[in-house]
């Protein structure tokens, strides 16, 4: 049965990282406004995050910032002090988070089932979300059905600022663009520098041009410079020289982006742009750019099975490849297979998308 038959006053969000997850919940952010327009939403999260975040209307961001921390959580409580929510949505199963859903008073804290929570979540949250479908997104969504949202579909519509649009628009003349993302936050997700040299001189020989993106962190840059030595047909390298509302206007107007398992690749759901996902350690049916999981690039099946003898279906659904050099089972024929059908599927080479 449904918590409410009609709008909640207010609802609490808690999902401090990463930005990737953060995409996926904006889905859910943006059902609710659309049955409930009244409802005053409030998400708690992270400092990076929250710069993407401050993007949805109508939505109050607060702001976790974990480098501080325990004051982290006394500034947090106090911020929230005499406010009480309808519900809280805990959507985040880690000790972090669930601590700071301390001093977040609610009637309803929502949370993962024990089968999807761990790190206790269970013991901080009072009803437990269960989700019929494997995605991260469609996890996410089923705290909308437990609220009583009759059309939980994901959908996602951002309206970006304008200064960023018209800095992206410098790039609009650069068509065919590949937005090359080679480095995830966490550095054995990463392909090699050679895989992506290939495939960056691939995609230069089909007519496309290529730019690199990315974070400012030392790993992702140091990643960037290894391919830009390999081959010279990298338009631009703006790893860790773009804001990430520069960055989603810039994934908006690109053709294709090529990236491991990490922010940009679900940036691109939010803009609709067509994803070449690179996964080895993760299930790409629950992690992969949701539009574009036929289009993923995946040794994660192969490389469980060599790790644990196992498939995926025989272990639980969030069972991580722990091998770190898992990535390097992908070769260059694999990815110039997908790449191929991806841009044939979406007539990426067209004069016009």
């Amino acid at each position: 049965m449904a918590l409410f038959d009609s709008p909640p006053n207010s609802l609490c969000l808690l999902r401090l990282s990463a930005i990737g997850d953060c995409c996926h919940a904006i889905a859910l952010v943006q059902a609710i406004q659309k049955q409930w327009p009244n409802t005053q939403i409030t998400w708690i999260t992270g400092k990076v995050e929250a710069s993407l975040l401050q993007l949805l209307p109508n939505v109050e961001i607060i702001v976790f910032d974990k480098s501080a921390g325990w004051r982290a959580y006394t500034q947090l409580w106090r911020t929230l002090k005499g406010r009480k929510f309808d519900a809280l949505l805990h959507m985040q199963a880690a000790l972090r988070a669930s601590i700071a859903s301390l001093g977040i008073r609610a009637n309803y804290r929502l949370g993962f089932d024990k089968s999807r929570a761990k790190d206790g979540q269970w013991l901080f949250t009072n009803y437990k979300v269960t989700a019929e479908t494997e995605h991260v997104v469609d996890g996410f969504m089923a705290f909308g059905q437990a609220l009583g949202l009759t059309d939980t579909k994901p959908h996602w519509s951002l309206e970006l600022p304008e200064a960023d649009q018209l800095w992206a628009q410098r790039y609009q003349v650069q068509q065919p663009l590949l937005l090359i993302c080679p480095a995830a936050s966490k550095a054995y997700k990463n392909w090699t520098s050679e895989g992506y040299a290939k495939l960056a001189e691939y995609a230069h020989h089909k007519g496309m041009q290529v730019i690199l993106i990315g974070s400012p962190a030392r790993q992702e840059r140091e990643l960037a410079a290894k391919i830009e030595q390999l081959t010279p047909h990298i338009a631009e390298n703006l790893v860790g020289k773009t804001s990430l509302p520069q960055l989603l206007a810039l994934i908006k107007v690109a053709r294709l982006v090529m990236a491991p398992d990490t922010g940009p690749t679900h940036m691109a759901t939010l803009v609709g742009t067509p994803v070449l996902g690179l996964y080895a350690h993760h299930n790409p049916a629950r992690t992969g750019p949701y539009y574009c999981r036929d289009y993923v690039v995946s040794v994660y099946e192969a490389a469980l099975l060599a790790e644990t003898g196992k498939t995926a279906d025989q272990l639980p659904w969030r069972t991580r490849v722990k091998n770190a050099q898992a990535m390097q089972l992908i070769d260059i024929e694999q990815v110039i297979a997908q790449f191929e059908r991806i841009i044939h599927d979406f007539n990426l080479l067209q004069e016009s998308v």
